[in-house]
This record gives structure tokens, sequence and C-alpha cells, in this order.
């Protein structure tokens, strides 16, 4: 399997294709890193964060359109979907290749007190933001003590 181990080159040759094949075979279920976190190849990633009056949504998508990018609210599932395109190089050979291109979609559970009509959502930098309203009846208030 390894060959000559005194062969370096040949060794992480091998290596290299083992990782490979692993990274195929178990590239879209292997177990996430921390438990918080999705598995391996989810794109984009996403960072959530909540006030008393909003949850904002941060969706790391460098290299995409915000013409061709896809919200959609039911209930308390927020929708993301859409393409990124990526050049491609036909005369090279790629040894990996990290980048995702082509088509996702993510699907994130918000919490069900915010308001699916009062949404915003801006892309700048690589970054989508997304901004939604909480209702105000979720919201803790002060209560006086007399």
């Amino acid at each position: 399997m390894f060959g000559n181990l005194t062969n370096f080159e040949s060794l992480f040759d091998e290596l290299r294709r083992m990782e490979q094949d692993m990274d195929e075979l178990f590239g879209r279920w292997a177990a996430p890193a921390g438990i918080r976190s999705v598995s391996r190849g989810a794109f984009p990633p996403t960072n959530i964060g909540a006030t008393a009056n909003t949850v904002d949504v941060y969706l790391f998508a460098p290299g995409l359109d915000p013409k061709g990018i896809n919200l959609s609210i039911q209930q308390n599932l927020l929708l993301v979907s859409g393409e990124r395109r990526l050049p491609v190089e036909e005369k090279a050979t790629y040894y990996r290749q990290e980048r995702f291109g082509g088509e996702f979609r993510r699907v994130i559970t918000l919490p069900e007190d915010v308001k699916a009509d009062r949404v915003e959502a801006k892309y700048r930098d690589g970054i989508l933001q997304i901004s939604l309203q909480r209702n105000e009846a979720a919201r803790p208030r002060q209560i006086q003590v007399r």
C-alpha cells in the first residue's frame, strides 16, 4: 500500500489520495467539529444573535450576486438559497478544492416570536445580514414595584 517508505514524495501522494478518498466518503456526513457546529461543507456558514428587539442572522457568503439570493420565511423557518459560481480553469489540475461552488440551500429555525413581515436583508462585503423584528409581547418588560 505505501510502497517504499523512504520515498517521502510517494508517501505524501498516497496520504493525499487517502485524504481525498475519506473526504469523498465522509465529507457530507462527517460529525460536526463542535456541539453547535453544522456538518462539514454546510454553506454558507452562519452566526445567529438575538437581542430583546431583534434576531440577526449573518451568513458568510463571499462571491454571491445579491440578486440571485432567495429568502423566504414560513412559520418560524428561514430558507436561504442561491448559487455561487466559481471560475474553473479547464486546463488546470486541482489537487484540492475547499471553496464551494454551485447551488446551496440552508434552512434556519428561528424563535417563534419573530415577525415574518418585519424583515430586512443587506448583502455587503460577502456577508448577508438578515434582521428580524421580535413581537413586542415577547420582549422582556420592566415591572415597577410600589
